[in-house]
């Protein structure tokens, strides 16, 4: 097999802004994204390319809720598996297009993609991840005690329910995943970070109402099929030391050891830089080889070593 990458893509890179979150604009972003790991493609790489889908699933929420009063309501695990679908479609539409414009003879497959997350995570204990719309406090109590949900008030803006993010333990589609890679397709996959799902004792899965981070399954993903990098396109072009500070300073290049240390010292972000760096550090952990941080339009360039932030053991 040619040299096998895992590519990282957020799902708010999809939403450009507020006023542009419809399909068509969405389209309009995957395509771009497409156009640049086509390139990449093109060089020789076999891809997995997985996804985030935050907003996705916060809009289908709230579509939901809206018309509760007449349909059923979504489960989250089917909120995920909905939108790892129509991520799947567009991004495969997308690369089918730029295929046919550059006339590569390729196929592309989007696999709804489970992750096995531990029942005894401690996140299941302490849910933090805020989910759907706000609510007033009447509402969300009485939800709480009729759905069994987690109910925070949010910085004074309402209320949210919240819901956990236990630690990727086994991503159950990849052996379908390194299969179709060794014949040659590019994969559409652990969109979301997969459908959460606990394994019983007769090796059952259920799905669960949480959230897995997509950037440590992507590295979960990378590591277990054996992927020579693990590249995570993000809205900059390289990783920053004291981001937006007077003194910015860019990086091109850490080591692992490096990487732990700036992370301990706090230059990453919650919920932003930091986990795509821890992601990162856990992929070279596990034995992977090497890392990229950059945006879409940078990905070849980054491939040549011209730009992106390079993270090696």
């Amino acid at each position: 097999m040619e040299k096998v990458a895992v590519i990282a893509v957020g799902g708010n890179s999809l939403i450009k802004d507020e006023s542009h979150r419809a399909m068509p604009y969405q389209e309009e972003a995957a395509a771009e994204t497409m156009r640049h790991i086509a390139e990449m493609i093109s060089g020789g790489w076999e891809v997995v390319i997985t996804h985030g889908n935050g907003p996705q699933v916060g809009y289908l929420l709230r579509r939901s809720e809206l018309s509760r009063h007449e349909l059923h309501e979504i489960p989250l695990d089917y909120c995920g598996a909905d939108t790892q679908g129509a991520t799947g479609y567009m991004f495969k539409k997308a690369l089918h297009n730029e295929f046919a414009l550059r006339g590569i003879d390729k196929q592309v497959a989007a696999i709804v993609t489970q992750t096995v997350v531990d029942r005894d995570d401690p996140a299941f204990e302490n849910p933090t991840k805020p989910v759907g719309s706000f609510m007033d406090e009447k509402t969300a109590k009485e939800r709480a005690g009729k759905e069994g949900w987690t109910v925070v008030e949010d910085a004074g803006r309402g209320w949210r329910r919240v819901v956990p993010s236990p630690a990727p333990v086994r991503i159950v589609e990849a052996p379908v995943i390194e299969a179709l890679l060794g014949a040659g397709i590019v994969v559409v996959g652990a969109g979301g970070g997969g459908i959460p799902v606990v394994e019983d004792e007769r090796g059952l899965l259920h799905g669960v109402a949480a959230v897995i981070d997509k950037d440590h399954s992507s590295a979960l993903l990378a590591n277990t099929i054996g992927a020579d990098l693990f590249l995570i396109s993000t809205a900059v072009e390289r990783v920053a030391l004291n981001f937006g500070k007077p003194d910015e300073r860019w990086l091109s290049k850490m080591t692992l050891e490096e990487a732990r240390r700036y992370r301990e010292e706090g230059h990453f972000a919650k919920g932003s830089m930091e986990p795509k760096i821890s992601a990162a550090i856990s992929f070279l952990e596990r034995g992977g080889r090497e890392a990229i941080i950059t945006s879409p339009e940078n990905i070849p360039s980054a491939l040549a070593g011209e730009t992106g932030t390079h993270i090696v053991p």
